[in-house]
């Protein structure tokens, strides 16, 4: 897996500002972090599991 300790995050433009209950994903698309613990563990995934998942959030899929 792909070294994280330089990796460029970025949040959902309607997160906020207040860090609050948001996760980042990593510029590659293959990792999200919780945005309250950046040093924290990530969660990785291979770019076919990262594709599935963004499709699913995107489509609405985690919404509750």
């Amino acid at each position: 897996m792909t070294d994280l300790s330089h990796a460029t995050w970025r949040k959902s433009s309607r997160s906020g500002g207040d860090n609050g209950q948001c996760v980042e994903l990593a510029h590659s698309g293959q990792a999200i972090r919780d945005s309250k613990n950046p040093s924290g563990h990530a969660l990785r995934f291979d770019q076919r599991t990262a594709v599935r998942f963004l499709a699913a959030v995107k489509n609405g899929r985690f919404d509750h």
